[in-house]
Formats: C-alpha cells, sequence, structure tokens
C-alpha cells in the first residue's frame, strides 16, 4: 500500500467526487460502510451499484470491507454523544470519545491491517470512503491512523471544497 486516503459522500456532487478520486491517483476504493447506499437524489452516485459501475469505468478497484464498519452498539454509542450535545449527524464536527473507544474495542482490535495490505496490489493508492464530510467525524479516519501507524503509509483526507 503506498498511501491512503480518506473520502466522505456529503458535499461532493458526482462530478466532484471521482475527480477527487483520480485526481489523487487512488486505484482502490475501500467502501467500510455498512448501508451502501446514501439518502437523497443528490448523493445517488454513492449507492452501491451506481458507485461500482463508475469506478469501473474509471479503471479504480471497488472493495467492500463490512468489518469496518462499525457495529450497531458503537454507532448507537455516537448517536448517544450526539444527542448529549444536541449536534445532528450532519453537523457534527469529532467522534465522541466514547466511540472511537468503543470503535476501537468493536473492529479495530481484530483489524490485520498488513492483512488487507497483502490483498491489494503491490504499491496501491487507496481511499477509504464512508459518507461523513468531515474526516474527524468519521470512523474511516480511525481506521486511516491505524492504518499509518501499522504499516507506516501516509495519509491524506480528500474533501470538497
Amino acid at each position: 500500500m503506498n498511501k491512503v486516503y480518506t473520502i466522505g459522500v456529503i458535499g461532493y456532487d458526482a462530478d466532484g467526487f471521482f475527480r477527487a478520486l483520480q485526481e489523487a491517483g487512488v486505484d482502490t476504493l475501500i467502501d467500510i460502510r455498512r448501508r451502501r447506499a446514501v439518502r437523497g437524489r443528490d448523493y445517488a452516485f454513492a449507492n452501491s451499484q451506481r458507485l461500482q459501475a463508475r469506478l469501473a469505468e474509471l479503471g479504480i478497484g471497488y472493495l467492500h470491507r463490512l468489518d469496518l464498519a462499525p457495529t450497531t452498539s458503537v454507532r448507537t454509542t455516537q448517536r448517544a454523544a450526539d444527542e448529549a450535545a444536541h449536534v445532528a449527524t450532519r453537523q457534527r464536527a469529532a467522534l465522541s470519545p466514547a466511540f472511537a473507544a468503543a470503535y476501537e474495542r468493536e473492529v479495530l482490535s481484530s483489524f490485520d491491517p498488513q492483512a488487507l495490505a497483502d490483498a491489494l496490489p503491490a504499491g496501491a493508492t487507496v481511499a477509504l470512503l464512508c459518507v461523513e464530510r468531515e474526516p474527524a467525524a468519521c470512523h474511516r479516519s480511525l481506521v486511516a491512523a491505524r492504518l499509518a501507524e501499522a504499516l507506516g503509509v501516509a495519509v491524506a483526507h480528500l474533501t470538497p471544497d
């Protein structure tokens, strides 16, 4: 694995989203969403079948890693923190410490970064995909940090202008 990017769907239109991947040189998109659909007509491009079809046209590989999606109990932890802070999901700027701890315990503790790297083409440049606009408000930042720590790869976050 050469480099890891993260990208969320919110805030992008289809053209901008795919252009960001291409400009970054991403050759493999790793979808770490539990539900591979996004509500709203503006984000139809990110629904799994449409997304995979467009990526194939662009020569970008697609991998779904359900094992890296937050479990229902982990998501419930964040939802409770958002409610307590009176913050809407799409306005959240950062994950709660409780979410990060639960995600570490329930998901990342059994994640093998080297096995993921070994399953990719040599020198792959990947993007971890989820929904949230802000990387710090999404579990993709936690996965990226784990990959950086374990594999020494550089991480960058793609965000809409």
